[in-house]
């Protein structure tokens, strides 16, 4: 029986063991590559979706993520946070521009350049970095007078801020080439002259490491390949005939997407202000209030995470004081300066002209217009009350409607517009009888017969 037991005891560790043991063998042996998608602008959604994928692909053991790009750039910051996280990623990160007909200009040239590997599928292309120029003329505003010897002068920069942008991304991206050994003097010239190379010729001019028409074939190609990670340390890739699995943006991503398109937050702003200024105007009415505070701290940490113009928005936001102003006390010059701050501040608001990241003429102008609408009805009401009739002060009582509570020869007491009041006339009158404010003295009504019936008497 003892014997038995040893027996039975053994088999059911050995069960156990083997169940333990051939989970974490399969996982072992199941090669993972994730693919992260970054399709538009770059901006803080890109950059919050590419932090969580390389955390889940650190948590997961994945042997490599691809970073599928499709970008005509997008802004600086954002660019850098997915650089700096790519550079300290412990999973080895492969920038492949796909699929055909795609593109990774401006931004997108520095982050495949950033890279472990970089690979591109036909039909792509890749360069055109040249930082966008900040704080410049207004859109169709001319930048300054032709120069007869432009032609001499095009790689000259026109200021001192573009030649500051323009050195900081020269180093910047020469430094990430000389990280990866790719080729340092075209991404200079990719800043510097916006070049640009197609798929072959970057590949010719060693910009990128490998041309693949798909995902299994880019595997298949960087299979043994040694790339070093984050932390200095070295690993050889083992890709072939690795799973491909997609990471979807999680709903912060997807949410920051939303609210940090300018026209998007823009809106949001004008919503929470306009939601503001109808709960003051209307105490008690409650939604205006909350969804106007909801919309305006959402606008406002929108505009937190973009570059924005603050003397922009400070124009905006005495425009829109401005019109507050008009709506309690009408005028015509407040108004109309309340729509033109408005308007400049708005033109202002977003300092950098990244693709994807323009405010919207067409929304500033249906903004605007609604501002101006807003001041017009304004100054209707404001029209309509100085040529109707007073209805405040001495003016206002002439012509109401009153009936006599009393009456001794020619004084008395009647009631108008729900209060008693002490009147004289010319005539005598009996109690109940109605009679017609003709004017008033000090605190004491002149009444008289009622001329003609009117409707402009107030309640008795």
């Amino acid at each position: 029986m003892q014997t038995m037991k040893a027996a039975l005891v053994a088999a059911i560790g050995i069960v156990a063991f083997l169940s333990c043991l051939r989970p974490g063998s399969a996982e072992e042996n199941r090669r993972l590559a994730l693919t992260v998608t970054i399709d538009g602008a770059i901006g803080p959604a890109s950059a919050s979706y590419v932090k969580e994928a390389l955390v889940k692909a650190g948590e997961r053991h994945a042997e490599i993520v691809i970073l599928r790009m499709n970008t005509p750039g997008g802004l600086n910051s954002s660019m850098r946070e997915i650089i700096a996280d790519v550079l300290g990623s412990p999973v080895p990160v492969v920038g492949y521009v796909a699929p055909a007909g795609a593109h990774a200009a401006s931004a997108g040239t520095y982050i495949l350049y950033a890279t472990h590997i970089a690979a591109m599928a036909p039909g792509t292309n890749i360069g055109a970095a040249t930082p966008v120029q900040i704080g410049g003329p207004l859109p169709g505003l001319p930048s300054g007078t032709p120069d007869k010897d432009s032609k001499d002068k095009k790689d000259e920069p026109k200021d001192a801020m573009t030649a500051k942008a323009t050195n900081d991304a020269i180093a910047f991206i020469r430094s990430l080439a000389e990280l990866r050994g790719r080729n340092a003097d075209w991404a200079e010239k990719a800043v510097r002259e916006a070049a640009t190379l197609s798929a072959n010729g970057a590949l010719q001019a060693h910009a990128i490491d490998l041309v693949a028409r798909d995902a299994a074939e880019l595997l298949n190609q960087i299979d043994g390949r040694v790339v070093e990670v984050g932390g200095g340390k070295t690993q050889r890739l083992a890709t072939q005939n690795a799973v491909i699995e997609t990471v979807d943006p999680g709903w912060t991503s997807r949410f920051l997407a939303v609210i940090t398109d300018p026209n998007v937050s823009f809106i949001l702003l004008m919503v929470g202000i306009y939601g503001l200024i109808f709960e003051f105007m209307s105490p008690g009415a409650v939604a205006p209030g909350v969804v106007g505070t909801i919309c305006l701290l959402l606008g406002l940490y929108a505009l937190n995470l973009l570059p924005i113009n603050y003397a922009g928005l400070g124009l905006m936001l005495v425009g829109i004081a401005l019109l507050a102003i008009e709506a309690f006390n009408p005028t015509v010059v407040i108004g109309l300066g309340g729509v033109v701050a408005f308007v400049l501040g708005a033109i202002m608001l977003v300092r950098v002209e990244a693709p994807g990241y323009r405010l919207s003429w067409s929304v500033i102008a249906i903004v605007a217009a609604m501002f101006t609408g807003f001041v017009l009805v304004v100054l209707g009401a404001l029209r309509r009350a100085r040529r109707g009739p007073p209805r405040v002060g001495a003016q206002a009582m002439r012509g109401l409607a009153a009936e006599v509570l009393d009456w001794n020869e020619n004084e008395g007491h009647v009631f108008t517009h729900g209060e008693r009041w002490q009147a004289r006339g010319a005539d005598t009158f009996k109690p109940g009888e109605r009679v017609e404010v003709a004017n008033i003295v000090d605190l004491t009504l002149v009444v008289r017969r009622p001329t003609a019936v009117s409707g402009e008497g107030g309640p008795l």
